[in-house]
């Protein structure tokens, strides 16, 4: 999506939580600070992984965040300061198509501010 010849690029940024009120209590704050137009929030999901040389499982909520790629660095802050864990899931994908109706929603609900 172009707007006056810049280009806007959105991203879908991922974590999880241990509980439903953590995920929602970053949820709330991503979008109450136009940090993310939408946060999705699905679960519990199983998560296995491994943690300081063991294998651990777990129940977790996996919050699903739209925004923009500029907004990343001040999204991943929000994350940590209201995060319980000591190294939490932050990745980011690059959202690379969808529909014109839903890029121009993110891109009215978002402030464009650059890196």
């Amino acid at each position: 999506m172009e707007e006056k010849g810049r280009r806007m690029s959105f991203i879908q940024v991922m974590t999880t939580t241990e509980t439903k009120e953590q995920a929602m209590d970053i949820a709330r704050h991503l979008v109450e600070e136009k940090l993310a137009a939408c946060v999705q929030i699905t679960g519990p999901i199983e998560s296995i992984y491994r943690w300081k040389g063991k294998v651990e499982h777990a129940q977790e909520y996996l919050c699903l965040i739209k925004t923009r790629e500029g907004l990343f660095p001040n999204v991943e802050t929000v994350i940590k300061k209201l995060h319980p864990y000591e190294t939490p899931e932050i990745i980011a994908v690059p959202i690379v198509r969808g529909s014109t109706e839903y890029l121009a929603w993110l891109d009215d609900a978002l402030p464009f501010r650059p890196r």
